[in-house]
């Protein structure tokens, strides 16, 4: 071997070693999402479902009217254990018309893991500003929290708007004076939340079932709180129920929908309401939504013997 020919293989053993090397070095672990959100078409209608984040629920705990052995098992059966890392999920509406936030996730309440929406909503083509209107299904932290940023209203169009009911009673000094120390923190993030908007003549309560604009309807969904709202959309024969709290542990309260939680203010009362919007939507095959399903949250209900099985939706490009 002359040394032209030596140089030239001393070379290219020097080149696998150092491709051998840099392999072996790896990328670093990001551990992060992207920014969530999941786009689909209701008849003429932009559906948009917008990720929140997601925080670990102990189920076994949280869950009543069943037994914490039942509600491993129902969990195991679909390949989780507790704590169930669960979604907080919100939707936007573009009618065409008016574009509709409904629900704003848990903005500062909740910790690290949550407080997403707003960058989802950005990522999605969208700027707080556009909102026209802010539907609350009821006024728990976790769906109030964006409503604010650094104590100034977020949508500074919008009109904000939930159940007479819903307000009246969390919205109230003499309501939080006399709840329990554990629900206090409760009544202090809705008024927090909603003052501003309702110091600005922005905040327009309804009464129980009423249309609100074209397309959106609000339904008493009255149970998980004392004001609790289902909101239906539809356009062009296709229709979506947007369910907010009715469900919170997807892989344990449709195979048993009686199973209720502690943080429901009736529980008999949101039992009942959970079984009837699962049995017609089961019965009509319209798509459903809810804030705490497995995200985008969005998907169809079919029976299963005395239970029901949730159907999620398949991944479009758009349709």
């Amino acid at each position: 071997m002359n040394i032209r020919q030596t140089l030239r293989s001393c070379a290219g053993l020097a080149a696998c070693l150092f491709l051998t090397t840099f392999a072996q070095a790896g990328a670093p672990q990001l551990k992060t999402q992207a920014p969530g959100y999941y786009r689909m078409m209701l008849g003429d209608f932009e559906i948009t479902a917008l990720s929140d984040g997601t925080f670990m629920a102990p189920l076994d705990k949280l869950l009543s009217n069943t037994t914490p052995a039942k509600t491993e098992k129902a969990l195991a059966a679909a390949f989780l254990s507790n704590p169930v890392e669960t979604s907080v999920n919100g939707f936007l509406v573009n009618t065409g018309s008016k574009l509709v936030l409904i629900d704003t996730g848990a903005g500062s309440y909740f910790g690290p893991t949550l407080g997403n929406l707003l960058v989802s909503l950005k990522a999605a083509g969208y700027t707080p500003e556009q909102v026209d209107e802010v539907y609350i299904s009821h006024m728990h932290p976790d769906h109030i929290g964006a409503l604010l940023s650094g104590g100034k209203p977020t949508f500074p169009n919008a009109i904000v708007r939930a159940d007479k009911r819903e307000s009246d009673y969390w919205v109230s000094q003499e309501h939080m004076d006399a709840a329990p120390k554990e629900n206090k923190e409760f009544f202090k993030d809705a008024i927090e939340s909603l003052t501003p908007y309702i110091a600005a003549g922005r905040y327009k309560p309804f009464d129980g079932d009423t249309d609100l604009v074209p397309g959106v309807r609000a339904l008493a969904s009255r149970g998980h709180t004392p004001g609790h709202a289902t909101y239906v959309i539809e356009s062009k024969g296709q229709k979506l129920a947007l369910w907010g709290d009715l469900v919170h542990a997807a892989a344990v309260q449709f195979p048993t929908p009686s199973v209720t939680i502690g943080f429901d203010s009736d529980s008999k009362s949101a039992a009942v309401q959970r079984e009837k919007a699962f049995l017609d939507a089961a019965k009509h095959g319209y798509w459903v939504g809810a804030a705490h399903l497995p995200f985008p949250g969005i998907g169809h209900l079919r029976t299963n013997g005395t239970g029901y099985t949730w159907v999620p939706a398949n991944y479009t490009s758009l349709r």
